[in-house]
C-alpha cells in the first residue's frame, strides 16, 4: 500500500503535489518523494519520513516545473532504506521517473530478465525500480525519437504482458508528459480528474479521489483495469485499454481499512460502504445472539468509527467514544516492525474509565491482522472495569497472506491463521469474537456499484486472482521477509497455532 500522484499543469506543481501527498499520507508513512520537470530536466527530492518532514521550504523552491509525480511509501518487504524511497528515475530513453503502488509477484523473474535480456541495471531491492526498467526498456524498443501516445500505450501493453501482480503506476517522461496505468485486475486503485484555470485545463491522477478534492480538481473517473492514460505537456488526454483480458477485481481491504472514508473508489463511496458494514454486523449480532447483553458499543479509532456507529444505531445500543487517540502517533498496522507496533498501542490510545466501568462492552475494529493491538485494547477495557468485553471486526478473519502490496506476507503473523473464532477470542482475551461474513462485506461494497462482481479477497479466502501464487511462492516470500526483519530490526513474527495449514487456495 502506497500513495501515488501525477500532475500536468500550467503553473508550478510542487505545492499541489505536496498537498495531495499530505492527504494520501495514510497510505504510507515510511518515506515520501517528488519529481518535477521544467523543460528537459528532473528535480528530485525524496527521503524517509512523513511528507511534512521530507519537504522543507528549501526543497520546495528547487522543485520547479509544471509537470510532476509524487509518492508516499509503505514498505512491504521489510526494507526501510531511504535508497528505496520513490520515485525512481532512469536517463534512457528520454528520462523517465516512476512511482508505484502495489507488489509485483514475478519480481524475481523480472530482475533476471532486466539484467540478462534488457541489459539494464537495478540498484535496489525495490520492485518499483524493476518495473521502471521494464517500462523504460519497452519504450526504448518502440524506437521513436519523439514518442507518441500510441507508442506509450504499446509500451504499457508490453508491460502488462511481462508483469504480474497488483500495481498502480504513474510515470513522467521528460518533455513529453505523464502516463498512468492500472493492473489488469484493477487490484490497486487509480483515479483522475481535471481542474480548469485561466491558463487552461490541468489534470491529476492519484490513488484516491481525496487527492483531487484538496486542490479543486473535479473527479472524472477511475481507470479501468488494464487501462492507461497519457497526458501530454499541452494537457491533451488520451486513454486506451492495454490489457488482453481485463477483469475488475478490486482489493476488498481498500474499503475496510486502506482508503480514507471520504474517497470514492471504483464508483463506491467508501464512507457509505463502511456504514453498510456496520449494518451487516448488527444483523449478525441479531442472528447469533438475539438476546445480547451489550450495554455500549465503542469504536477503536479511527477507521472503525463509521461501522461502529451504524452498528449501534441498528441494535439500539448506546454508542460511546471510549478511547482518546494521540494523533501524533502513526497507524500501528502500517508500522514496519512488530516491536514498534506493540510499543505504540499504549502511547496511541488512552481509555476513558467512565465508559467501561461495570458495563458489557462491544469493541469494534475495522479488522484484526496480527492481534497484538487487539489483545492490548481488550486488556485496557478490563483494566477500566468492564464486566465483559466483546470484540467485533468489520472485516472477516484475516487468515491468509497478502501478496499485492499490503504488509501481510507471512501467514504465521496472522492471529486468525489456523484458528477458529473461539480460539481467536481466547487469544486476544475477549469474551466473544464476532467477525463480518465475507459475503456481507462484499455486499457492503457491491451495493455501491453492482458492476463489481468479484474482488481480491485473498486475505480472507486465500484465492489469489492473478492465478500465479502457490505455496512455494508464499514460502519464499515469508522466508525473504523473515530474513529482512531479522537483519533490520530483530523482530520475529507472531507464532501461529498451526504452521502446517495451507496458506492459499488458487482459483
Amino acid at each position: 500500500m502506497c500513495g501515488i500522484v501525477g500532475i500536468v499543469a500550467k503553473t508550478y506543481v510542487n505545492q499541489t503535489i505536496f498537498d495531495a501527498l499530505t492527504v494520501l499520507q495514510h497510505r504510507g508513512q515510511d518515506a515520501a518523494g517528488m519529481v518535477t520537470s521544467d523543460g528537459n530536466r528532473f528535480y528530485l527530492r525524496k527521503d524517509n519520513g512523513l511528507v511534512s518532514e521530507v519537504f522543507r521550504t528549501r526543497h520546495m523552491k528547487r522543485l520547479m516545473g509544471n509537470v510532476g509525480i509524487g509518492h508516499v511509501r509503505y514498505p512491504t518487504a521489510g526494507s526501510s532504506s531511504s535508497a528505496e524511497a520513490q520515485p525512481f528515475y532512469v536517463n534512457s530513453p528520454y528520462g523517465i521517473a516512476l512511482a508505484h503502488n502495489g507488489n509485483l509477484t514475478n519480481a524475481d523473474e523480472l530482475v533476471d530478465q532486466v539484467f540478462k535480456a534488457d541489459l539494464r541495471h537495478v540498484n535496489t531491492n525495490s520492485d518499483s525500480e524493476v518495473l521502471l526498467n521494464v517500462f523504460a526498456n519497452e519504450l526504448l524498443a518502440q524506437g521513436k525519437l519523439v514518442p507518441t501516445a500510441d507508442d506509450i500505450f504499446k509500451t504499457v501493453e508490453r508491460v502488462h504482458e511481462r508483469v504480474k501482480g497488483g500495481y498502480a503506476v504513474v510515470a513522467m517522461i521528460t518533455g513529453y508528459g505523464v502516463v498512468a496505468f492500472r493492473d489488469p485486475h484493477g487490484i490497486r486503485p487509480v483515479v483522475y480528474g481535471k481542474r480548469s484555470t485561466p491558463e487552461g485545463d490541468e489534470y491529476m491522477v492519484a490513488s484516491e479521489s481525496v487527492a483531487l478534492d484538496i486542490s479543486g480538481f473535479t473527479r472524472i473517473r477511475d481507470l479501468e483495469p488494464g487501462e492507461a492514460i497519457f497526458i501530454d505537456m499541452d494537457g491533451n488526454v488520451s486513454t486506451r485499454q492495454c490489457a488482453a483480458n481485463p477483469q475488475l477485481t478490486p482489493c476488498l481491504f481498500e474499503y475496510v481499512y486502506l482508503s480514507r472514508p471520504d474517497s470514492i473508489i471504483d464508483q463506491v463511496n467508501v464512507y457509505k460502504s463502511r456504514l453498510r458494514q456496520g449494518i451487516y454486523l448488527a444483523e449478525k449480532v441479531k442472528r447469533e445472539r438475539p438476546d445480547h447483553d451489550i450495554d455500549v458499543i465503542i469504536p477503536i479509532p479511527d477507521t472503525s468509527r463509521t461501522a461502529a456507529l451504524e452498528m449501534a444505531n441498528h441494535l439500539g445500543v448506546t454508542f460511546r467514544e471510549g478511547f482518546i487517540k494521540n494523533r501524533y502517533i502513526g497507524r500501528t498496522f502500517i508500522m514496519p516492525g512488530q516491536a514498534q507496533r506493540e510499543k505504540s498501542v499504549r502511547r496511541k490510545l488512552n481509555p476513558i474509565e467512565l465508559e467501561f466501568k461495570d458495563k458489557v462492552v462491544m469493541l469494534v475494529d475495522d479488522s484484526i491482522v496480527r492481534g497484538t493491538t487487539s489483545q492490548q485494547i481488550v486488556q485496557m477495557a478490563r483494566d477500566m472495569g468492564a464486566k465483559k468485553v466483546y470484540f467485533a471486526s468489520a472485516a472477516p478473519a484475516v487468515r491468509y497472506p497478502n501478496v499485492y502490496g499490503i504488509d501481510m506476507p507471512a501467514a504465521d503473523e496472522l492471529i486468525a491463521h489456523g484458528r477458529e473464532d473461539s480460539e481467536i477470542a481466547e487469544a486476544i482475551g475477549a469474551d466473544w469474537m464476532l467477525y463480518q461474513d465475507l459475503d456481507d462485506l462484499k455486499a457492503s461494497v457491491r451495493d455501491g456499484n453492482e458492476a463489481i462482481q468479484e474482488f481480491d479477497a485473498s486475505v480472507f479466502d486465500g484465492v489469489y486472482v492473478t492465478g500465479d501464487i502457490d505455496q512455494a511462492y508464499l514460502d519464499r516470500l515469508e522466508q525473504k521477509r523473515n530474513n529482512a526483519a531479522k537483519s533490520n530490526s530483530g523482530d520475529k513474527p507472531q507464532a501461529s497455532s498451526n504452521k502446517n495449514q495451507p496458506a492459499c487456495r488458487v482459483s
